[in-house]
């Protein structure tokens, strides 16, 4: 009998302050870094600047690292996610407001306000724990738990599968979002997709809105002119959200594809680890190939119907 259980320890208090607390250094020090780019390169196109805001985030994020492995310093990347929503709107608040309409505003402040909600909810969500008893082995690297003895349609049929980071086994286990501090798994799934076009709405949003007050203070336009702090944060917080807004529309046509497809991110990555998944075939050569296959696809409708299904 094999029980299978949340192995996951919570952090103590003092050290989950202490990582908050570099995720909001760390926060500062990635923007205003951020911030030197329009500072000094004011008079290139626009496509120069991103690129090269794409530049200091990968700087930044191997001097995190860095930091983790020599020093031993670490951050939250969930406080790091939230901490920049709090100094865009910040931003926003301080700088960007007064050019654009108040309708605007207010849908801004609401898509801000709903991401914050949003964050502690899926930081504080059960994505489909199994926390009861197996009468089957199960190996601990993350093989499925739809197995013998086990029908599709019971809960441990539902494809559990294992999470290294959290140490625990979960139900329809997509992958563990670092950025969101939880697995995501059949539970939270569809807060996870809402999450995701919440905040490409709010970046997309936030790019308009800064635009609009690069346009009405002529920065683009005045480029022989040094930029004040608030302009060069306004520039940098908006090439910021433009770098975000890609990777979040590349991330989620795959997340939506994968839907489509009815098959999960874990696997679809680590497929040869589940046997469901594995056909083996003979090769011309007469040799077996292992060939990936999907069980689950029942067609894109029954698979987007499947997800949408409240359980």
């Amino acid at each position: 009998m094999v029980q299978f259980q949340d192995q996951s320890k919570p952090l103590p208090r003092w050290k989950l302050i202490g990582r908050c607390t570099v995720s909001s250094i760390s926060v500062l020090f990635f923007q205003f870094s951020l911030s030197l780019v329009p500072r000094f390169f004011s008079a290139s196109p626009l496509l120069i600047q991103l690129s090269l805001s794409a530049v200091v985030l990968l700087v930044i994020l191997g001097l995190g690292r860095w930091c983790r492995r020599i020093l031993g310093v670490r951050a939250s990347a969930p406080a790091f996610v939230f901490f920049n929503l709090l100094f865009i709107w910040a931003v926003y608040l301080a700088v960007i407001r007064e050019a654009v309409s108040w309708l605007i505003g207010i849908v801004f402040n609401g898509e801000v306000i709903l991401l914050i909600i949003g964050l502690c909810s899926i930081l504080s969500s059960n994505p489909g724990l199994v926390t009861y008893g197996s009468s089957f082995p199960n190996e601990l690297g993350g093989s499925s738990v739809a197995d013998e003895g086990h029908n599709e349609g019971s809960d441990l049929g539902r494809r559990v599968r294992y999470c290294r980071s959290c140490k625990r086994y979960v139900k329809g286990f997509d992958h563990h979002c670092p950025a969101f501090g939880n697995c995501i798994g059949q539970n939270n799934h569809a807060l996870f997709m809402v999450l995701l076009a919440g905040f490409l709405a709010t970046e997309a949003l936030y790019i308009v809105c800064s635009y609009q007050f690069a346009a009405k203070s002529q920065i683009i336009d005045r480029a022989t002119l040094e930029p004040s702090l608030s302009e060069n944060l306004a520039i940098s917080t908006m090439l910021f959200a433009i770098l975000q807004l890609v990777w979040q529309v590349v991330f989620m046509t795959w997340h939506m594809h994968c839907i489509c497809l009815n098959i999960r991110t874990e696997e679809w990555i680590n497929w040869k680890k589940y046997p469901e998944f594995q056909q083996v075939v003979q090769s011309q050569s007469g040799e077996n190939e292992v060939r990936f296959q999907n069980p689950y696809d029942k067609g894109i409708a029954e698979n987007v119907k499947e997800f949408l299904a409240l359980e």
